[in-house]
């Protein structure tokens, strides 16, 4: 693991935080995005998405902590398309490909200054997490519904999604 300096480590902070607030932020977006996904098949690929999402918060705040700093209370936010139905569906797996393409993109530009070896480890995997993620999106703007496999033949869903996430 490499060594920070005194010097660095608020650096170091300020950086995980800012990567913390950044991920919340996106996985908040799902939660609100997949409430107004009705497709069966795309629903339960937000629901796989959001599950990663959450243990990747999950390691950005134990580092964030680990390193002494505050845990963010609000990340930044992201709305969720207007529209109903299929146009709005494509909307929201529009958006969210474009915002997991920029997450991408501005967090893959700092992890070089990501000192801590064990922190640019963890941020690179999220990061190659939210690649497959966008493409999830992007396939399912093709039409692809089998993102997470294929069903038995003549298995159905009744094409239904529960109104809320989990039931006990």
């Amino acid at each position: 693991m490499t060594s920070q300096t005194p010097a660095s480590a608020p650096t170091q902070r300020a950086l995980l935080q800012d990567a913390y607030r950044d991920r919340l932020a996106l996985l908040r977006r799902h939660i609100d995005g997949a409430t107004r996904m009705a497709d069966y098949e795309f629903n339960n690929t937000y629901q796989y998405v959001i599950g990663r999402e959450e243990i990747h918060v999950q390691w950005l705040r134990d580092a964030v902590v680990d390193l002494g700093a505050e845990v963010p209370a609000e990340p930044s936010s992201y709305s969720v398309p207007e529209g109903k139905g299929v146009p709005g569906e494509r909307a929201i797996l529009e958006d969210d490909l474009r915002s997991g393409r920029a997450f991408v993109e501005k967090w893959r530009a700092r992890l070089a200054d990501v000192r801590n070896a064990r922190h640019r480890r963890l941020l690179d995997l999220i990061l190659g997490e939210v690649v497959e993620q966008t493409n999830f999106f992007q396939l399912a703007l093709a039409g692809r519904d089998d993102l997470l496999g294929t069903r038995m033949p003549g298995a159905s869903t009744g094409d239904g999604v529960l109104p809320v996430r989990w039931m006990t």
